[in-house]
Formats: structure tokens, C-alpha cells, sequence
């Protein structure tokens, strides 16, 4: 598992109700769904972030 660390995020009232209700619910940490969620916009814009692109990415650029 990867080293942990803290930071602040600023969420709306609603998103932070409805993440508790979440957990309530399914006794997953909050922490793990802003992290998921994290993944999920990482991996949306992995093109935008710098780096060797995968040959799976080169071939769909070209059909473009």
C-alpha cells in the first residue's frame, strides 16, 4: 500500500451529508471515497498529466 498523506479539501454541505450517509450505510471510510474519486479523475484526464503515452494511446490518437 502507498505511504499516506494528509491535505485539506474543501467539499459542499451536501457532498459531506450525503459521504456520511455513505458510510453509514456501507461502513466505508470517507477517505476512501474521495480517494476513489480521486482515481476516477486521475485516470479521466491520464492524457493531460505528463508522461510516456501507452501504445493503446498512440494508436487511438492516429484513428483521430
Amino acid at each position: 500500500m502507498a505511504k499516506k498523506i494528509t491535505t485539506t479539501v474543501y467539499i459542499t454541505e451536501e457532498q459531506n451529508l450525503k459521504l456520511k450517509e455513505l458510510h453509514y450505510r456501507t461502513k466505508v471510510p470517507v477517505a476512501e471515497y474521495i480517494r476513489e474519486g480521486i482515481n476516477l479523475v486521475l485516470e479521466k484526464y491520464k492524457n493531460e498529466i505528463s508522461g510516456q503515452m501507452s501504445f493503446d494511446d498512440l494508436i487511438k490518437s492516429d484513428k483521430e
